[in-house]
């Protein structure tokens, strides 16, 4: 399943730090996931039923993938290539037109679900590549990309700063980045509802819902990292489900299961029951179903260039901003 950041140092903590704190904290970050369990989870919901299974829980992705290709669509600019981070089965670039770009390659840690969809399925040229999105730098040359996009995975790797340090230093001078990454809020109809029977039935709580970046502080961490002409906002996914049970099924199938170090790997059948009636009952529409919300931030970031145009000095405007209004 995709907890709550308390037993975590806050993310404001490491938006502070300059870039040559940030590259001096990758070389030891913080270990919050397990990769190795998050690729074989990866792996396995790839697999299930031949591919199917997960082809049929595409519909967060697949809805994140949209809303990100009409954004990248308004960069009036054609790039020879795209990195598709993280890229799984390819949601997003599936979705890429060959006039926007000749060739999209493909980044995953998940061999089987990088390899899920045939080449057919793509508009434009395709390249994959396995490889730790934690470790962009050791495979992609830096200033060599035009344009980075990753669509719903940033929220798996143990050092969020590092990363966008390398995916900045991998673009070329004036190169663009452009991420989703689920936000604090994901699920907490269910982080709530896990805790709540819990401390009922067991007398206290385990993480069961990945701690995930805060909204407030991505433009914070996008800055540090070197990026210029921010652009950040935020969105939501409301999923509907008959109980609890199906959206677990799903967020297995979807590879989102729990990936934390020191996680429990097995809950009482009586808590989740529990949990199931508490979800119902705080959460539950007219209708018998049970919502559940994805929140999405959306990241657009440039390398700096001598080119790009620069913002104006303070109280060097001619226009008043009361006359405009009135």
């Amino acid at each position: 399943m995709l907890a709550t950041r308390s037993r975590l140092p806050p993310l404001r903590s490491l938006a502070s730090l300059s870039p040559s704190q940030i590259n001096t904290a990758t070389r030891s970050p913080l270990q919050v996931f397990d990769r190795h369990a998050k690729c074989l989870q990866k792996d396995r919901a790839a697999a299930r039923d031949g591919g199917n299974r997960s082809r049929t829980v595409d519909y967060v992705r697949d809805d994140v993938a949209n809303r990100m290709i009409e954004r990248f669509r308004d960069i009036k600019r054609n790039f020879s290539s795209v990195l598709d981070l993280g890229s799984g089965s390819g949601h997003f670039a599936k979705l890429l037109e060959s006039d926007q770009t000749k060739k999209v390659t493909m980044l995953d840690l998940s061999k089987l679900s990088l390899e899920r969809d045939p080449d057919a399925e793509f508009e434009v040229q395709v390249e994959r590549l396995v490889l730790d999105e934690e470790k962009l730098l050791d495979m992609i040359p830096r200033n060599s990309q035009e344009a980075i996009v990753s669509c719903l995975s940033l929220h798996w790797v143990n050092d969020l700063p590092g990363v966008l340090v390398q995916i900045k230093e991998a673009l070329k001078p004036d190169g663009v980045f452009m991420g989703a990454i689920l936000g604090g809020d994901t699920l907490f109809e269910l982080r709530t509802s896990l805790q709540l029977a819990e401390v009922e039935r067991e007398g206290g709580i385990s993480p069961h819902v990945s701690p995930m970046a805060d909204p407030r502080d991505m433009s914070n961490l996008m800055s540090r990292a070197g990026f210029t002409l921010l652009t950040v906002d935020v969105d939501e996914v409301s999923v509907r489900y008959p109980t609890m049970w199906e959206l677990l099924d799903d967020l297995r199938d979807m590879g989102e299961n729990n990936a934390i170090i020191g996680r429990r790997h097995l809950l009482h059948r009586d808590t989740l029951a529990a949990a199931s009636a508490i979800y119902k009952e705080l959460h539950g529409q007219e209708d018998g179903t049970v919502p559940a919300t994805f929140q999405v931030i959306y990241l657009i970031g440039w390398k700096p260039a001598p080119q790009q145009p620069k913002p104006l000095e303070r109280g060097s405007g001619k226009t008043s901003l009361k006359d405009a209004l009135e």
